[in-house]
């Protein structure tokens, strides 16, 4: 056995929570959970004061933006969208490195506050998985297709589709499984039908998921009815986009139609409360999603609508909005929500884990239950749920590595990180 976490408290999101109890990992996986005499192992870390759980899944971003973070603020998603966002991602192509170091850095971010896979949608995809690769976390990697005119459009000529071949051509299930390609569409109508079409043949003939942006403000989800006739959910059922494993972030203004689609199709929905506020962009009906069999998962988005990567900031927001939404108390409880940043978003990249279970990747955060915002603890889940903050995290795994411990990371040079993202942020921005 390489690594054991003896006497820990774990919730393993799979049984019961477990109090005093010794968790091993062996060649990346978990290979023993049980009470009593602990067996021997190459490393012991003493889980006193504190809590084993799984790794946390942020099902949608755009890592580099992270050279973003703080950039439009307090505007409209339309007007910050167009007006400060893609002039600014103009400059990250022409920065070298730009790209590599701003995914790097969201990286860091997320493996300093419990995130180890995540769901990318965004452009120099080679770069992105690098970094993901480097790092040593999960990523389901995208290039969103952005086109407005579909005259002599052809997918299969455009730099999308060529990064999104490089990549599966080059990253795809490699070192394990952790790098997966998909194909995505930034949105319904950033698109069209065209576009719609060859997308999800290439990912249905691949083998591929798709990544998705959706109704995500009242203006986009019109603006699609007015072009096309229909609502994004019914434009990309009708064009086959949902005929794959797909990912659909904030869907905020789905219609009961919309819902009934999503869940015919077993698509997920990646909810990101945090952004959707910040940028008063609404906030998806989830309550109704689930009551329908959706799979719910969580996302930060990116930083220069979010700012942070820290998905707890996420599970906490989730319930109490959906608590003042419903005026019902009882609703997304403390279970549900941690749900959807685990279970629900393996679900959701493809993957098996978002559990503490023998035979599943050692994909584990610890997290310190003696730090002021934990104590007194007297529910675990509950503490998770709306007491603990990325800053918790003293430990993060992937696969079985150590990639963070007690503020220091193993697999990243941070401080050439933050020089390199401060030096190409001064041009970018």
């Amino acid at each position: 056995m390489d690594l054991l976490f003896k006497n820990v408290t774990a919730v393993t999101m799979d049984e019961d929570i477990l109090s005093n109890v010794n968790v091993g990992i062996t060649n990346g996986v978990i290979s023993y959970i049980g009470s009593g005499e602990a067996p021997k192992a190459e490393r012991v870390i003493d889980g006193e004061g504190k809590l084993l759980f799984p790794s946390l899944y942020n099902c949608h971003t755009h890592t580099p933006m992270s050279l973003l973070r703080g950039v439009g603020n307090d505007l409209a998603l339309e007007d910050w969208l167009f007006n400060h966002i893609f002039p600014a991602e103009q400059r990250i192509k022409e920065v070298q490195n730009a790209v590599y170091t701003g995914a790097m850095l969201s990286i860091a971010e997320m493996i300093s506050s419990g995130t180890t896979s995540f769901n990318d949608m965004y452009f120099g995809l080679p770069q992105v998985a690098k970094a993901a690769l480097e790092a040593g976390v999960k990523a389901n990697l995208s290039n969103g297709v952005i086109s407005f005119n579909p005259e002599g459009y052809d997918y299969f000529s455009t730099a999308d589709y060529e990064e999104t071949l490089h990549v599966l051509t080059n990253y795809h299930n490699t070192s394990g499984g952790r790098i997966k390609a998909e194909v995505s569409l930034h949105c319904a109508y950033t698109t069209h039908p065209k576009a719609w079409q060859q997308c999800a043949e290439y990912a249905s003939k691949n083998n591929l998921s798709m990544h998705v942006h959706l109704s995500e403000t009242v203006t986009e989800h019109n603006k699609n009815i007015e072009q096309f006739g229909l609502t994004p959910a019914a434009a990309f059922s009708k064009y086959g986009v949902f005929d794959v494993p797909a990912v659909a972030a904030h869907a905020c203004h789905v219609t009961e139609e919309d819902i009934d689609i999503l869940a015919e199709h077993g698509v997920t929905v990646a909810h990101n409360p945090v952004s959707n506020l910040k940028l008063a962009s609404g906030a998806a009906p989830i309550t109704k999603m689930m009551a329908k069999g959706i799979n719910i998962a969580l996302g930060t988005d990116g930083m220069a609508s979010n700012n942070t990567h820290d998905l707890f900031e996420e599970i906490k927001l989730a319930s109490i909005l959906h608590k003042y939404a419903e005026k019902d108390p009882t609703a997304l409880p403390a279970k549900d929500v941690l749900k959807m940043a685990t279970v629900n978003g393996a679900r959701a990249q493809g993957r098996k884990g978002g559990q503490i279970k023998e035979g599943l990747d050692a994909d584990l955060i610890l997290i310190d239950f003696d730090s002021p915002r934990q104590v007194p603890c007297t529910d675990p889940a509950i503490s998770l749920a709306y007491s603990t903050t990325g800053r918790d995290v003293v430990m993060t795994l992937c696969q079985g590595r150590i990639l963070y411990e007690n503020g220091e990371y193993k697999t990243i040079d941070i401080e050439k990180i933050i020089y390199d993202a401060k030096e190409i942020s001064a041009k970018v921005v």
